[in-house]
């Protein structure tokens, strides 16, 4: 989901201009093994890029944007990609198995062309243990609702909020939009109240009925939403909550104009796909047992071999021959048109729209929601890649038809994650 939201953030920013990349989860693949350097591999970013996990917590995407904003403001970086996170896992039948969803942000703090200014910060911190999970735990827990409210959420937010205002010498009316972090709507009303801010013209909704409570991601889709509507001069304030809470003020800058993103949230919201069933969520979860496939077990990957692959794997990248021009995947010394020697130049596959060449449908491969749809995607400037499709009706695959290539996980085997690139029909146009 990084993946995703840092190329739809970056567009047409060379990736290698980016000084660090900083990624905020409260649910990493990890434990220990950093995710950034995963991610800025697979960006492209330079060997030099720095690279910083936070996690541990619903304020690690706040806690990300000031590391990042004090490093740009220092001159320690010129920019630094924050990545904010989060797929916390519910326990089934309990309450947040309704409440949660998935999601990812992504935000460029650098100098110029500035989409909006940090005019002031302000944070606490409580301890309270009230939303957590310990290192010996696989589900989210809560403490008793009332006590998590009253003595954490509904104190928290208000002291913050009313503490950063004090500090920074302004009121609720100079707003335009709060974007206050709440894990459902009804919450948020509460902190609306409690605060001093409008519901209905100055909250910004955080997308519960869309999404649900998605963590760290929560603070962070609500900000780029209210940026996708505001104006230059608009005045922003944001509040994350976790053991404490971080108070953002911004003013939306003259270029903002700049940076209309080429995907929306709500074209997101528009574009996706429903799951078949809960036992489809249970299986992709890995919460419930099914018999493995009737098959020889899975070879464990070698790390040795994946880190080989780290350019043509990971970042999905190929040549494009400089005598005749034809793109070819994977990385090859002959041209396979012209029969060129050595004469290439580095080709990116992963923003590339292709079509289905041919497929299959494996119904005895190894998968959680069987068939495994098997592609060859030919691409129209040249080049073609076998992998998986996803996010698909098996139904609906047709030979022609237009795909998009998405990085995702593909096995978790040995105790370590394969990631690599697989297809999927074109949700955008």
């Amino acid at each position: 989901m990084s993946v995703a939201a840092a190329k739809n953030c970056l567009r047409d920013i060379d990736p290698t201009t980016v000084d660090g990349l900083y990624f905020a989860s409260a649910s990493p693949p990890y434990n220990e093994k950093q995710s950034a350097a995963t991610i800025a591999t697979v960006l492209g970013m330079g060997r030099e890029t720095l690279t910083m996990d936070f996690a541990d917590s619903l304020r690690a995407g706040s806690n990300a944007i000031r590391a990042a904003a004090d490093a740009v403001e220092s001159g320690s970086l010129e920019s630094a990609l924050v990545c904010i996170a989060d797929c916390r896992l519910p326990m089934p039948n309990g309450v947040n198995e309704m409440n949660f969803g998935d999601a990812a942000a992504a935000l460029l703090i650098g100098r110029a062309n500035l989409a909006a200014h940090i005019d002031g910060l302000h944070t606490t911190c409580d301890e309270l243990i009230d939303v957590f999970r310990s290192d010996k735990e696989r589900y989210v827990r809560s403490w008793e609702a009332r006590f998590i409210r009253d003595e954490g959420y509904n104190r928290v937010i208000p002291q913050a909020v009313s503490a950063a205002l004090a500090k920074h010498k302004v009121s609720p009316g100079d707003f335009a939009k709060a974007v206050i972090y709440s894990p459902d709507t009804r919450q948020l009303r509460t902190a609306a109240k409690m605060t001093g801010f409008d519901y209905s013209t100055q909250i910004q909704g955080l997308f519960h009925e869309e999404i649900g409570d998605s963590g760290n991601a929560t603070t962070a889709l609500g900000l780029i939403a209210a940026l996708e509507e505001s104006g230059p001069g608009d005045q922003l304030i944001v509040a994350s909550y976790g053991n404490g809470a971080d108070v953002l003020l911004l003013t939306v800058s003259d270029g903002i104009g700049l940076h209309t993103p080429k995907r929306r949230i709500r074209d997101y919201l528009n574009a996706k796909l429903m799951i078949s069933s809960y036992q489809s969520y249970l299986r992709w979860r890995g919460l419930l047992d099914i018999e493995p496939a009737a098959t020889a077990p899975m070879e464990q990957p070698s790390p040795a071999a994946l880190w080989r692959d780290n350019y043509g794997g990971l970042r999905l990248h190929g040549v494009k021959c400089n005598k005749c021009g034809t793109p070819q995947y994977p990385v090859r010394r002959v041209c396979m048109k012209c029969g060129s020697k050595d004469d290439f130049e580095d080709y990116s596959f992963a923003d590339r729209i292709g079509e289905v060449a041919t497929f299959s449908h494996d119904n005895m491969g190894i998968s959680v929601d069987p068939p495994n749809t098997i592609v060859a995607v030919d691409f129209p400037e040249g080049g073609r890649i076998m992998c998986d499709m996803t996010d698909r009706d098996p139904d609906e695959v047709k030979i022609g038809m237009p795909v998009e290539m998405v990085f995702r996980q593909l096995r978790y085997v040995g105790g370590f994650y394969t990631y690599w690139w697989k297809c999927r029909p074109l949700r955008f146009q």
